[in-house]
């Protein structure tokens, strides 16, 4: 089924289940715990299933916005919120709050899918609906996948800081873990939820828009999630034996994948960071000029950045192009793809000294864009700086290019546009997780 189609199915059994004998949920982003975890009925699950996925599209123009500028993707400009060009930026003696939107919205929103899938695993365990134990494991992989997700989204912003990951109990919340522990965790959950997804030849008993209701194919999603956060770690193995299970093809779509999706239905969400082009620069986001001056010439994915009938200037700051990446405001954005994981096999390929095989897979990104055959040097050093641009370009405003450039402490290469300008590592803590 479309993926459209599929949302909108969900929206529709949200509300017919409103119609059925059973509790209702006043409000599925954020359900009432009363009765849902001790004997949930499908209808239930459902609901908290849609709240989920819905819930995690909140606040992803903030959490966009924040890594985006800080890797000098693009400028967001807004009259009437000069922090995004100044604390983002670091301009003068500006730096980054921890008790501000940028900061707080985004982690809190996270937290809160988290909150409800942990509500969800729970329901699962105890539910005495209909299904089967292969159904039940594989729900509750469901939710483990998703919720490891989340919490990368938020170690992606906090970083050094670490995250929580035992956050079940919110009277007794887990400890803060270190920037490693933290990332091992997550790959643990991956992995807990793969080994009950793997071989489980069952559907879920809920419908669900991230990429399949088979627990074998949503499988898929799952290793490509593992295959990320493998690189992230530095874990090349892992990473090239995950990607085996995903549904990464080197000669496969690019675009194949998972994506968060949005509709003018009403309730429903726009696509939260598109701006029609030519808007004018009071709210806009306008792509940092490096993106064009440093591109290769012929390379299609340019096409992501449109040239403005008029510069866009606001506080020190110029550009002659829009953020193109999402041309309508129902445009899906990314959560991962293929072309992403044809990447991260070839940055996995050179670290394991498979510089042939990783080769290949930047000629299939090249040629998808364009361009001749990469006829580099070819040296560990020069192919993974040449996937770090490939992923530049490919993977632009899709919140990587800062997370790439730090995991590979090149930081300071990213552009200052301003004398005193700061390139900052990782957001603060938010002040309520002091």
């Amino acid at each position: 089924m479309n993926q459209y189609k599929l949302y909108r199915l969900l929206l529709l059994l949200t509300l017919g289940y409103t119609g059925c004998k059973v509790d209702p949920i006043l409000d599925p982003n954020n359900p009432s715990t009363n009765g849902i975890v001790q004997n949930a009925s499908i209808g239930e699950l459902q609901n908290m299933v849609v709240g989920a996925e819905a819930g995690m599209r909140n606040n992803l123009n903030n959490y966009y916005d924040g890594v985006s500028v800080i890797g000098r993707e693009y400028y967001r400009f807004s009259t009437s919120d000069p922090r995004l060009t100044g604390d983002l930026l670091g301009k003068g003696s500006a730096t980054l709050d921890n008790n501000t939107f940028y900061t707080t919205n985004p982690f809190n929103a996270r937290y809160r899918v988290v909150k409800n899938l942990n509500i969800l695993i729970t329901a699962l365990q105890n539910t005495k609906a209909t299904i089967t134990d292969g159904q039940r494991k594989a729900s509750i992989a469901y939710a483990k996948t998703v919720k490891a997700h989340e919490l990368l989204m938020v170690f992606n912003q906090q970083y050094e800081n670490g995250i929580r990951i035992d956050v079940d109990d919110p009277d007794k919340l887990g400890p803060f873990l270190s920037k490693d522990e933290s990332l091992n965790a997550i790959q643990n959950l991956l992995n807990e939820a793969y080994l009950d997804l793997k071989g489980n030849d069952v559907e879920f008993p809920f419908s669900t828009v991230l990429y399949s209701k088979k627990a074998l194919e949503f499988l898929k999603f799952n290793r490509a999630l593992a295959a990320r956060v493998a690189v992230y770690r530095k874990d090349w193995t892992l990473a090239l034996t995950a990607l085996n299970e995903s549904f990464f093809d080197l000669n496969g779509s690019l675009t194949n994948g998972v994506y968060y999706l949005f509709s003018t239905q009403g309730g429903d969400l726009l696509n939260p960071v598109f701006f029609p082009q030519d808007t004018p620069p009071a709210e806009a986001r306008l792509v940092q000029p490096g993106f064009i001056t440093d591109a290769e010439a012929g390379d299609t994915r340019l096409s992501k950045a449109s040239k403005r009938t008029a510069a866009g200037t606001q506080d020190g700051l110029t550009s002659d192009y829009d953020f193109w990446v999402y041309k309508t405001n129902v445009a899906s954005i990314p959560i991962i793809r293929n072309e992403e994981l044809i990447l991260i096999y070839a940055e996995a390929k050179v670290q394991t000294n498979s510089i042939p095989d990783a080769i290949v897979a930047i000629n299939r990104i090249r040629t998808a864009a364009s361009l001749p055959p990469y006829a580099g040097s070819i040296t560990q050093t020069a192919i993974i700086n040449e996937i770090l641009k490939q992923r530049r370009y490919s993977l632009f405003g899709e919140g990587q290019r800062w997370i790439d450039m730090r995991r590979y402490d090149k930081l300071s290469e990213l552009p200052i546009d301003r004398a005193g300008d700061d390139v900052w590592k990782q957001f603060p803590r938010p002040a309520t997780e002091q």
